[in-house]
């Protein structure tokens, strides 16, 4: 028998930890799941709720190069930087910059694009283990254009969606209001993802998921881990007590990097403040995940309410929720749908993202037993599934079936 507690440690018990443990639970391996918090209490939590497998186009696009001024500036602008915090991290900055530029943005597309097409093949399992589909909905999702300039805009961006076999369907402006009569907007455009999905409680699918985890005797603790140190024969995470375990994984999104002797703390780490506003009993507004592509944020239909998610806000970890930001949301809101009551809830989360907009998935540089599995930015609920499966792959010592070569922790950010 082996010496060890367990054979792998999960630390972070959000969409993509919880995940990964379940996965590993259904092939057998004892697992421990640590996080101080309930699982899916993070940002998994409070984001959009998309399953958004068309999502291949990053953040880093050439768009935010020849924009930039009006982007950071602008009163209406979905994007904000703190630039306290943006002087305090300048290669960060300028590793993302880099990246948009239009070879290397077209390049990160097409490695998002190709871990966008075993995403559901990730996830499907685990809704189906833990009986969770009467929390997923299937109408797609409709990305809309008020502006002329936006709509002509977006032509080159659809294009490379298609190339890169996501389906996306023209709809007329007359089309997409009768799909969806309560938006308010002058639509110039419309484009239906027919295969998109939405999750009616995010924070529910990730306890339904745990759920099945307890039930095939996945073990879980409410500790924060605060290192770890490998070894010949395993891995010591410290939790305050040391547990042994044959190998750990890094899954606490943007606090990844707090966890010393991981690997993590020394990744280009960054992260997105986003933001929510939910209006209860307004979920009838749409029937499914609406995009306002000027606005920057989604309109979701979710059990509790309507969700209005969204927006990028580059700044620290410790600074307080931004109130311009949610009062953005609540003024863009009424744009959508004209007459909207108060909030009746808001929510601030912090999305883990690289200066390439790609996720870290692999064996941490130089350790045999430490597999990262974070900075999942915008798509960690969509691709929870699939990393967690792949993650399990590593965690038995065997390769994944298919290329994580972009993903690699010690790859170059630019």
């Amino acid at each position: 028998m082996s010496a060890n507690d367990f054979d792998v440690a999960v630390a972070g018990a959000g969409i993509v930890g919880v995940c990964a443990a379940l996965w590993m639970r259904l092939r057998g391996l004892s697992v421990v799941l640590i996080d101080p918090d309930e699982p899916g209490a993070g940002t998994s939590f409070g984001n959009a709720g998309t399953i958004a497998t068309y999502g291949c186009l990053p953040v880093n696009d050439p768009a935010v190069l020849r924009g930039l001024t009006g982007l950071l500036f602008g009163a209406e602008s979905p994007l904000s930087v703190d630039w306290g915090h943006a002087l305090r991290n300048p290669r960060w900055m300028l590793s993302f910059l880099a990246n948009c530029r239009g070879a290397r943005s077209a390049e990160i597309a097409g490695h998002l694009a190709g871990l966008l097409g075993h995403a559901d093949g990730g996830i499907n399992p685990l809704i189906a283990e833990a009986g969770a589909e009467d929390l997923i909905v299937s109408r797609g999702q409709l990305s809309v254009w008020s502006t002329t300039d936006g709509a002509d805009g977006a032509t080159e961006g659809i294009a490379r969606r298609r190339a890169l076999g996501v389906r996306a369907e023209e709809v007329s402006p007359a089309e997409a209001r009768e799909m969806e009569p309560g938006v308010a907007l002058d639509i110039k455009r419309a484009v239906w993802f027919p295969d998109a999905r939405h999750v009616r409680d995010p924070a529910g699918l990730v306890r339904r998921l745990h759920a099945r985890y307890a039930e095939l005797g996945g073990v879980t603790r409410a500790e924060r881990v605060r290192g770890v140190a490998e070894d010949g024969s395993g891995v010591t995470v410290d939790t305050g007590e040391a547990i042994r375990v044959g190998r750990v994984i890094i899954a606490s999104g943007a606090f990844s990097g707090r966890i010393a002797g991981s690997g993590a703390e020394r990744l280009p780490l960054g992260m997105e403040r986003g933001y929510h506003l939910m209006f209860a009993g307004e979920a009838e507004r749409v029937t499914r995940p609406v995009g306002w592509s000027e606005g920057g944020f989604y309109a979701v239909p979710m059990a509790q309410g309507l969700r209005l998610a969204g927006t990028v806000e580059i700044a620290g970890l410790g600074r307080e929720p931004n109130a311009r930001r949610l009062a953005y949301l609540g003024r863009k809101g009424r744009e959508m749908f004209g007459v909207l009551p108060e909030p009746t809830s808001s929510w601030l989360g912090f999305r883990p993202t690289m200066p390439d907009s790609l996720p870290v998935i692999g064996l941490a540089p130089g350790r045999a037993r430490v597999i990262h599995a974070f900075g999942h930015q915008h798509l960690g609920l969509t691709l929870g599934g699939i990393t967690g499966r792949i993650v399990a792959d590593l965690a038995e010592g065997r390769q994944p079936n298919l290329d994580i070569a972009a993903f690699a922790p010690g790859r170059r950010f630019v």
